[in-house]
């Protein structure tokens, strides 16, 4: 069974945020403002730029125009998600105005930060650190020269060990936001591969439904129309035997009925147990019963095997088919059904006698495909067509042991 997602932080960095899911596996986008984020990093920056001033009494203390220029370093952020080129270009212009305006170093490179993540990210890699790389630059020139000329006015000149770690910090912040779009792509790339999984199963599903129902009715209908000829054709002259037809028809018509609603119970209730077992080759004697009653003579020859569920149900599913396209496609009255053991695999054999009725003799179109969908996802093959000798032979050839789910 797959794993959901769920909650905690180790679910989160394994399948991504919950608003970035799409139900199809699309990557999305979300279409509300990030209020509370965007509320709780200004706060947090003006709270630490103030903590900061009180420790670098050097520096300028802070006034209404810095809290502006803190503001215009985190309040574009709102936007961060839509225009994440515009973001960290205007968050890294305030800041570096904040810088040389002399006022404390603090939390003011968080904003930056985060901006330069969200456009790498959402694919701007270039402009991310393009911006990134401007703010060092400008804070190096005014640190290195034009410290001379701006506040503060006692401000010394920084050291090239000063600058390195501030460059050093920038390569952090870029490593960090490369660190978050790759996984951001992986994130996008694990959710198609569940969507498309999810997909597969569901479109085997349908293909297992159709299955189901073409075997069940195709069988089932061609037992009722074969009997409702023969009941129209004694109806006058032989009433007992009509009543015969007429008894086989509704035997017929009730287990079409009751199969077809243990298919459709699945339909509505998806991973519930079914109501009644899947039938199997145990259920033979009931094949050949209904096609005597069709006028078809039915001889079986060697054990059918015991085999896994699965399995089971596409043997017994081939057989049906195979004597449906008997009485429909062929002249013969006879056909014969036999079961060889060759190692861990089993051949089973339906043979007619022939001659063919019509131009579709021996089955075709969704009959003949469904039989070599069954065996294919079994591991096994079909073959079906004319015998040398005269006569249509369906030859499929199973694994007798397969595992449970397959």
């Amino acid at each position: 069974m797959e794993e959901q997602p769920g909650h905690g932080p180790a679910r989160w960095w394994r399948y991504g945020p919950p608003w970035s899911q799409h139900p199809d596996g699309r990557e999305t986008r979300r279409t509300r403002l990030p209020w509370r984020s965007t509320a709780l990093l200004t706060a947090f920056v003006l709270v630490g730029s103030n903590f900061a001033a009180h420790a670098q009494t050097h520096r300028q203390p802070l006034d209404g125009w810095a809290r502006v220029l803190l503001l215009a370093a985190t309040l574009p952020l709102l936007w961060r998600q839509r225009h994440p080129v515009s973001v960290v270009f205007g968050v890294a212009a305030a800041t570096l105005v904040y810088l040389c305006a002399g006022y404390p170093y603090g939390p003011v490179f968080v904003a930056v930060a985060v901006a330069c993540v969200s456009a790498v990210a959402a694919g701007h890699r270039r402009a991310a650190w393009t911006a990134v790389g401007l703010l060092w630059a400008g804070h190096a020139v005014v640190a290195l020269w034009l410290y001379r000329w701006l506040p503060p006015s006692d401000d010394p000149a920084a050291t090239l060990t000063q600058e390195v770690v501030v460059g050093t910090w920038v390569l952090a912040v870029v490593a960090i936001s490369e660190l978050a779009r790759v996984r951001r792509e992986q994130w996008a790339r694990e959710r198609a591969d569940r969507a498309q999984a999810a997909r597969r199963r569901a479109d085997e599903e349908r293909l297992r439904i159709a299955r189901e129902l073409h075997d069940v009715l195709a069988h089932s209908i061609s037992v009722i129309n074969v009997q409702a000829g023969v009941g129209l054709a004694l109806l006058d002259s032989d009433p007992e035997k009509a009543r015969e037809a007429l008894t086989t028809i509704k035997s017929a018509s009730k287990e079409a009925l009751g199969e077809v609603r243990q298919v459709l119970d699945t339909l509505r209730a998806p991973g519930a147990a079914p109501r009644a077992p899947a039938p199997g080759l145990d259920r033979l004697p009931e094949l050949v019963e209904q096609a005597a009653a069709t006028g078809l003579t039915v001889r079986v020859e060697g054990e059918p095997p015991r085999l896994p569920p699965g399995a089971d149900l596409a043997a017994f599913r081939i057989v049906q088919e195979a004597l449906t396209n008997v009485v429909r496609h062929s002249g013969s009255r006879h056909a014969r059904v036999r079961f060889e053991h060759d190692g861990d695999r089993l051949r089973l054999l339906v043979d007619d006698d022939g001659p063919a009725t019509g131009a579709d003799a021996g089955g075709s179109g969704n009959g003949l495909a469904g039989m070599r969908e069954r065996a294919a996802a079994l591991g096994g093959t079909i073959e079906a067509g004319p015998r040398p000798d005269g006569g249509f032979r369906v030859l499929a050839v199973l694994p007798s042991h397969t595992r449970e789910d397959q």
